[in-house]
C-alpha cells in the first residue's frame, strides 16, 4: 500500500522557507523542504490543507502565517463545510486551514489534527485507477470531481480534486506551467503519477 510519510516543498530559499514554516506551522517531520530552481508559473497543481478542531484555531494560525510573510487567498470564513481560509506561502505553496465546526468549543490554539494533500488531475477516472492500481484504497468518492484515499496511520491524507475545481477553491486561476515544485514521499519505489506528481522512497526524501 502506498502512503504519504512526508511533503518536501522545493523552494528557491530553503533557509527562509524553514524560518517561515517554524513560524507558522511548525510541522516537523512531516514537511520537508530542499533547495530547487525549476521554473514554474501560476498554479502548481496542488493545495496543502491543515485540519483544525475549530473555528478560533483556524483564525490563530491563520492570523501566525500572516504575520510570517504570506498573503491573502481567501480570508478565513464559513462556508457549507465548516470554516476556511486559503493563504500562498512566500514560496508559492498554496495552503488551506480548515474546520468542519461551525462553533468553537474552548480555547484558541495552533494544534494541527491532519494535513491533506490534494492534488489536482486532469482525468479523475485515470488518476483514480492509477492510484488504486499502486495499491491505495479508496474512502471517498463524490462522483468525478474528488477521490480520497484510505491511508491508515500516515501523517498525510491524500486526495484528487479536478484541477479547475482546485483552483476555483483555493482562488487562483487554473492555468500554470513548469514544475510543480512538490514531491511526495512514501514507502513505496519512486514513481510519477499520470499529472507529473514525483513520488520518492521516505529515505530518499531524509537524504534531500
Amino acid at each position: 500500500m502506498t502512503s504519504v510519510d512526508s511533503i518536501t516543498l522545493e523552494v528557491a530559499d530553503p533557509a527562509a522557507a524553514e524560518r517561515f514554516y517554524t513560524a507558522a506551522f511548525g510541522l516537523g517531520t512531516r514537511l520537508r523542504l530542499r533547495a530547487s530552481q525549476e521554473p514554474t508559473t501560476g498554479f502548481r497543481g496542488f493545495t496543502l490543507s491543515l485540519v483544525v478542531s475549530q473555528p478560533a484555531d483556524v483564525d490563530a494560525l491563520v492570523g501566525a502565517v500572516l504575520d510570517s510573510g504570506a498573503t491573502v487567498l481567501k480570508p478565513a470564513a464559513k462556508s457549507l463545510w465548516g470554516y476556511a481560509g486559503v493563504l500562498q506561502a512566500p514560496d508559492g505553496t498554496i495552503w488551506k486551514v480548515a474546520t468542519s465546526a461551525k462553533k468553537n468549543t474552548g480555547p484558541a490554539t495552533r494544534r494541527v489534527d491532519g494535513i491533506v494533500l490534494l492534488l489536482g488531475v486532469s482525468d479523475m477516472a485515470a488518476s483514480k485507477r492509477f492510484y488504486v492500481g499502486r495499491g491505495l484504497t479508496v474512502a471517498k468518492s463524490f462522483s468525478r470531481v474528488y477521490v480520497e484515499f484510505a491511508t491508515g496511520t500516515s501523517p498525510v491524507t491524500l486526495a484528487l480534486y479536478r484541477r479547475r475545481a482546485l483552483a476555483k477553491d483555493a482562488g487562483v486561476p487554473p492555468e500554470g506551467t513548469g514544475s510543480h515544485r512538490i514531491a511526495v514521499g512514501g514507502a513505496a519505489e519512486p514513481f510519477t503519477d499520470p499529472d507529473g506528481f514525483a513520488w520518492e522512497t521516505t529515505s530518499m526524501a531524509e537524504l534531500s
